[in-house]
């Protein structure tokens, strides 16, 4: 009896066994190798599968999903013998789950060595300069080698990026102290251009100013003019409208010759030709009236009271103009 009940739950393992076995949940985005006795039978794919127990086996699983796998910092020589050190970050993407089984023995390591050494032959030509500006072409060249050489492994390279490039020390040294002395000159510069568009600036303000003080001299001077020919038009009009006689004017003409003579530099006189007929009438008008004096005094020089006879005035001697 005690047999019986050995063999039994020996039997009920068994069917467990083989139903854990038989029925293979594949989760979602997931790939099954199926192997019956060492050959490859089939893939399972994602879902309930059902599987011959102890006889198919399962090899491995495999995600299909998109993995990021970022490699370790790679040294790497330029063209100009600088040693520089490259950080990569692989997106790789299973699509053939048989391939990636069967044909490469571990394909994260392959694509690992196989992004060095296809990142030291496209660094190897181009220079420092050019490796610290060309990312976009250093990924660009590396996931077109890479894409290509995984195809028959089943994987995909969708992006390939260099997470960092560091030169040398001594390298980037000298290129904070060219930055800096880039960003200093920059600086200069614009103070430079800054006093200059100053300096034009007060220049234009200068020459605004000067042109409205010229300006406003013009104006000034032209208003001055106004004036003064006003001033001569009232004054020959009041002349004419008060009828001055030829007396007047020669005795005001006297008056003003000697302010006409004032100052140390007035060495030239200027004389009009209307002088002599003004000393003319003046030297008339005191003749008569001395003739008229001596006739009050008495007349006793003419014998017997007969009024003298009037003697013409002597000719005046014109002035000289020196």
């Amino acid at each position: 009896m005690d047999a019986i009940i050995i063999v039994l739950i020996i039997l009920v393992v068994l069917v467990v066994i083989a139903l854990v076995q038989t029925i293979q949940v594949i989760q979602q985005a997931s790939a099954a190798i199926v192997e019956r006795f060492g050959r490859y039978t089939r893939t399972l794919n994602a879902g309930l599968n059902i599987v011959v127990p102890f006889i198919d086996r399962i090899r491995n699983r495999i995600d299909l999903r998109e993995q990021v796998v970022p490699f370790p910092p790679q040294p790497v020589i330029t063209q100009d013998n600088l040693v520089v050190n490259i950080d990569t970050v692989i997106y790789y993407q299973v699509t053939d789950a048989r391939a990636a089984t069967y044909e490469v023995s571990n394909y994260i390591q392959a694509i690992e060595q196989l992004t060095v050494t296809t990142l030291r032959n496209i660094i190897g030509g181009m220079d420092l300069e050019r490796t610290l500006t060309s990312r976009e072409e250093i990924n660009a060249a590396l996931r077109g080698v890479l894409d290509e050489a995984t195809g028959k492994w089943g994987i995909r390279v969708n992006r390939v990026e260099l997470k960092a490039i560091e030169p040398p020390t001594s390298i980037q040294d000298s290129m904070e102290k060219q930055m800096r002395a880039d960003r200093d000159k920059r600086a200069a510069i614009l103070q430079a251009e800054g006093v200059r568009q100053s300096e034009i600036l007060q220049a234009e303000g200068a020459k605004q100013s000067e042109i409205l003080r010229a300006e406003g001299d013009a104006r000034a001077a032209a208003l001055r003019s106004e004036g003064e020919a006003q001033a001569i038009r009232t004054v020959f009009e009041a002349i004419h409208a008060g009828d001055a006689d030829q007396k007047l004017l020669s005795y005001q003409y006297v008056q003003m010759l000697p302010k006409i003579a004032e100052g140390d530099s007035n060495k030239l006189w200027i004389v009009p030709s209307e002088i002599g007929d003004a000393l003319k009438g003046l030297g008339g008008n005191l003749n008569r009236l001395t003739g008229a004096g001596d006739n009050d005094n008495g007349g006793g020089g003419n014998g017997g009271g007969q009024p003298a006879l009037d003697k013409p005035p002597a000719p005046r001697e014109r002035p000289r103009i020196e």
